[in-house]
């Protein structure tokens, strides 16, 4: 949770990046964990349980016309995304990585193992998960989303 995560990096006195003392980017990084809730996890997650887990669920096909209409949801919170808080920065808080970019791709990754290749047409936003990426390292990436990348395996 969001809670835990802000815990953590005070306890822990995590790099100051994560979660910045400078007012104005901690207020960028606070903006971002609260709109995503309701936005690019509720999208998200829809579309994940709607394509991956209800098929599996009840043994039923999806239906298309419900596919559609839950991509588009989620395409209006990624056009958002990239507008309202990518702008033409590296990253949600400006040039270094913080909690914010680490919570938006973890959400991102439930549609990506749905098979919604959601960076095709976003270059922006495939900027972005590389940098991500390869400021977490990209084999701790790939270990922390091993499971929700390989859901359609089961």
């Amino acid at each position: 949770s969001i809670a835990i995560l802000l815990y953590l990096a005070r306890k822990f006195k995590t790099p100051d990046h994560w979660y910045p003392s400078d007012l104005q980017k901690r207020a960028r990084v606070d903006e971002y964990l609260s709109w995503q809730h309701v936005s690019i996890r509720g999208k998200g997650s829809k579309l994940f349980l709607t394509k991956v887990l209800m098929p599996l669920l009840t043994g039923q096909p999806l239906p298309p016309e419900k596919l559609e209409c839950v991509t588009k949801e989620l395409n209006v919170v990624l056009k958002q995304f990239e507008e309202k808080f990518l702008q033409d920065k590296p990253f949600i808080a400006g040039s270094e990585i913080s909690l914010a970019d680490l919570v938006a791709l973890v959400e991102l990754m439930q549609p990506v193992g749905a098979g919604y290749d959601l960076f095709e047409e976003r270059p922006k936003l495939a900027e972005w998960c590389r940098r991500v990426k390869e400021a977490v390292g990209k084999q701790l990436f790939q270990e922390a989303h091993e499971g929700v990348l390989n859901i359609k395996n089961l």
